[in-house]
């Protein structure tokens, strides 16, 4: 796809266990949970996809494949709405091949800071995971340390048990490339729906799970630029062995919804 691959291989990232109560997510609209503002400030819906309909709204989202991508391929048919509210990314054995899908908004909605939020529910089996994220394809620049772009790992999750790693990658993904993470723990995470967002202004990225702030970070100077979001499953040894999963399984994912601080009127 002409994108540099993600590198979690070189993650060192400190693991924290959160001690809060793992919250299925059942927010919606006005029962959002947003990060408190200034006095005179609000939060304004600005793009949102509630995954209603029968097909993935082209104007909205690229549906990516045919194209080999880690251990194995992304391809669109992976890709798709189950008509009850909700995108399916599947993952499953093609033949002697393994595939699963992905979805993004590059050059259809590309925007930079605000609130970014997404209510999902986790795959099952070992050899795959799912992922939240924004990016750039200045993401690969060297000089400017992240504010010409940034990788920004909002939620992967490649292990079975209720743990979750997020991260910031900048300066490309060769001998310039830097890296910033965490990864920890929220007990019942691999159960039901749950919601993970991040609050990006200009000077700093507050990571969220289920409301509860899990990350506060300015590493990297801050993506100052307009970035893309990405769904994707992937197929590789981060996630454990594809050959003992009993495929298909499913990355589910109920909304995506992205806010704007605005003033009161």
């Amino acid at each position: 796809m002409g994108l540099l691959p993600r590198r979690p291989n070189r993650i060192a990232s400190v693991s924290v266990v959160l001690a809060v109560v793992a919250l299925v997510g059942t927010v919606r609209g006005a029962d959002e949970f947003l990060p408190m503002l200034p006095e005179g400030q609000r939060w304004e819906l600005f793009w949102q996809d509630e995954f209603n309909g029968d097909e993935i709204d082209p104007s909205k989202w690229d549906v990516m494949g045919d194209w080999k991508r880690r251990d194995g391929f992304w391809v669109k048919e992976d890709a798709y709405l189950d008509g009850q509210g909700h995108l399916i990314l599947r993952t499953k054995k093609d033949g002697d091949r393994y595939t699963c899908g992905a979805v993004r908004t590059r050059g259809k909605f590309e925007h930079r800071y605000g609130y970014w939020v997404c209510r999902c529910k986790f795959p099952t089996q070992p050899g795959h995971w799912p992922a939240f994220w924004l990016y750039t394809d200045t993401v690969g620049r060297v000089g400017d340390e992240g504010r010409d772009g940034t990788e920004i790992d909002i939620m992967e999750k490649p292990w079975r048990e209720d743990r979750i790693t997020q991260n910031l990658h900048w300066d490309g993904y060769g001998q310039d490339h830097r890296h910033v993470g965490t990864t920890f723990t929220v007990p019942g995470l691999s159960k039901g729906f749950h919601t993970f967002g991040l609050y990006w202004t200009p000077e700093e990225y507050v990571f969220y799970v289920n409301g509860q702030e899990t990350w506060r970070t300015s590493a990297g100077g801050v993506s100052q630029v307009p970035q893309y979001m990405k769904l994707t499953e992937e197929i590789g040894k981060w996630g454990g062995d594809i050959a003992e999963a009993n495929l298909p399984d499913h990355f589910v994912v109920d909304y995506v919804r992205v806010y704007n601080v605005v003033d009161e009127p």
